[in-house]
């Protein structure tokens, strides 16, 4: 990375209105603000793309916008980010080149330390043209305190809204970092299954080597062929087909007993039942359940055989898996994946039954009807207004307070409060500051 100087000199134009910017994003919907700030910086910073990493919003804590096609916003990564960040002294603007989306180009950092909230501080990065970019001078002086008290802005008004729990954002951040961990725990779940079977192959004294390093190298080019496959299939469904979803499943299997002794064999839906749509959340279960007790029944001595089995009863999705082992398998052996809360998490159940000398079966059970999805959110009904001053009376506020703060009428609080309590289903105004307080 190759920093240039500020100049102390403006350069050509008029500076844009600070305080007309500035109520512009303290007004403008969390969504726009990243758009409107580099519209706003634009005259004095010539960029084709903006992106951020900030702390303060769970839902989407790194955003682009601008030309993609000037600037590959999808290639571009957190780590560039930070690698950059890590250059620029907080309050004080950087100007340089740096690699940004796998590529040399010219880019104006800032970082801001308004709201100091988490380990690591926001940042901001206005990225210009390919380097070596046009000779252009420095930013100026002025230019880059403009453009440093606008981010400062922009951190400081998401970090209050995140300190505060607004129940809109605060709902929606909720969600999407509900699904972010569910996503990391099955990929988390995935490299585990792919090292599990490195390590088989590894530690077999059946191999030579030369043979095990080639085998292994296969088994890992074909987990990371198969991650990257899940990923962008994840993306898009919302549902599968039974045939298709178990075929996913078999194919992931099949890798991680290829090396070993222990024969797998696997019964798919039955025929009529192959296109029959599962929801997805349903059919990443199964398959992780299913995973789960194949590699636990796989370590026990004396296994020689793993028989797999899907199938559709009345609305339910039944995967059971049967071993002809000893028939000693505990259930505490599938306690390290967590197999028996995510099975519970979508209302299903699952059972161990295990009979000395003649093997251990398994069984997942999962409804496929309307499963339960995330909680609902209480405040979700709430109008913006509403939630203002639900916000007002978390903080203690009385209605003459709260028609001050917001500028209406006692008459008008009273009545918000009424609907509010009303649609809490609460008493009093304590308890809905309570469950305010709770959700958040």
């Amino acid at each position: 990375m190759e920093p240039r100087t500020s100049r102390s000199t403006p350069r050509t134009g008029t500076a844009p209105d600070a305080l007309s910017l500035a109520a512009e994003l303290v007004r403008a919907p969390l969504e726009r603000l990243l758009p409107l700030l580099s519209d706003a910086v634009a005259p004095l910073v010539s960029h084709t793309l903006a992106a951020e990493l900030s702390p303060y919003c769970a839902h989407s804590p790194f955003k682009t916008h601008g030309r993609t096609e000037a600037a590959p916003a999808g290639r571009i990564t957190v780590t560039e980010l930070r690698t950059i960040a890590a250059a620029v002294v907080p309050g004080s603007p950087w100007e340089g080149t740096a690699v940004i989306g796998g590529e040399e180009r010219a880019v104006v950092a800032v970082v801001s330390e308004a709201a100091p909230m988490s380990s690591w501080l926001p940042v901001l990065v206005l990225v210009g043209e390919p380097a070596p970019a046009p000779a252009r001078g420095g930013l100026a002086v002025e230019d880059a305190e403009v453009v440093q008290q606008l981010w400062d802005l922009v951190t400081g008004h998401r970090a209050r809204i995140a300190s505060e729990g607004v129940p809109g954002p605060l709902a929606q951040s909720r969600a999407t970092a509900a699904e972010r961990a569910r996503v990391i725990a099955e990929l988390g779940e995935a490299y585990e299954a792919a090292l599990t079977g490195l390590l088989g192959v590894l530690r077999g004294k059946h191999l030579d080597d030369r043979t095990a390093r080639a085998r292994a190298v296969e088994l890992a080019v074909s987990a990371l062929v198969e991650l990257r496959a899940d990923a962008d299939r994840d993306q898009e469904l919302a549902e599968e087909p039974a045939g298709a979803a178990f075929t996913r499943l078999a194919d992931s299997l099949e890798p991680l007993l290829r090396h070993n002794e222990v024969r797998l064999e696997c019964a798919p839906p039955a025929a009529q039942d192959a296109d029959t749509p599962v929801p997805a959340d349903v059919a990443h279960i199964a398959r992780a359940a299913v995973r789960a007790v194949v590699l636990a029944m796989a370590g026990q001595r004396g296994v020689r055989r793993i028989h797999v089995r899907w199938r559709l009863d009345d609305c339910r999705l039944v995967a059971a898996v049967r071993d002809d082992g000893p028939g000693e398998l505990p259930r505490e052996a599938l306690g390290s994946h967590r197999v028996t809360q995510r099975v519970a998490a979508l209302g299903g159940t699952l059972a161990v039954d295990a009979l000395p000398g003649w093997g251990t079966t398994v069984t997942a059970t999962l409804p496929l009807g309307t499963t339960p999805g995330p909680r609902a959110d209480p405040l979700a009904g709430l109008h913006p207004r509403e939630a203002e001053v639900l916000g007002h009376l978390a903080r203690g506020h009385r209605n003459r307070t709260i028609a001050q703060e917001l500028h209406i009428s006692e008459s008008t609080v009273k009545f918000h409060v009424a609907n509010i309590l009303a649609k809490l289903g609460v008493s009093s105004r304590g308890e809905a500051a309570a469950l305010l307080h709770t959700v958040a």
